[in-house]
């Protein structure tokens, strides 16, 4: 049986960070679903679909890997659904890690089947999270070091749009 893992999250947009994540857990996992979720507490940039496309595109060259969109419902159900006995969560800092341990708790009463997987990216990428990557690249800023060239493309055409 094919080890199966989802990799949430709202790829607002979609980081080099979250690429070091997603090749870590590839070298653990056969096939991994990054699924982009939905979160009410952050403005988004960029529309599901957008996010969708950008992350395909980022990760078009990879084998085992799939993009989905949760809309709404219970990352928990979702895993379950789809066969996923992995949660693959990337930890930059440790008060990710606290929401993260939380968050890991909550999913094994959900799903008791379930074990969430902590991965910490490159040390060049602690500190890069796309709230600042769309912070300082709405302000003009070159954020080129941390996204793929189409994310890049995207948040220019934003600004452009936005400006």
């Amino acid at each position: 049986m094919k080890q199966k893992a989802i990799y949430p999250g709202t790829f607002d947009p979609f980081t080099n960070g979250h690429l070091d994540v997603l090749e870590r857990a590839l070298n653990i996992f056969e096939e991994v679903i990054v699924v982009i979720a939905e979160n009410c507490q952050k403005h988004a940039l960029f529309t599901l679909e957008e996010r969708k496309t950008m992350t395909n595109e980022v990760i078009c060259d990879y084998t085992g890997v799939t993009v989905e969109v949760l809309r709404k419902g219970l990352l928990a159900d979702y895993a379950r659904q789809v066969g996923a006995r992995s949660i693959v969560r990337g930890v930059r800092q440790v008060k990710d890690f606290e929401y993260e341990f939380q968050m890991s708790l909550l999913n094994r009463q959900l799903y008791p089947e379930v074990t969430t997987v902590f991965l910490m990216p490159n040390v060049k990428y602690t500190y890069v999270a796309s709230s600042i990557i769309k912070e300082v690249a709405m302000l003009g800023g070159d954020v080129s070091k941390f996204v793929h060239p189409c994310v890049l493309e995207m948040i220019h055409q934003k600004r452009e749009e936005q400006n």
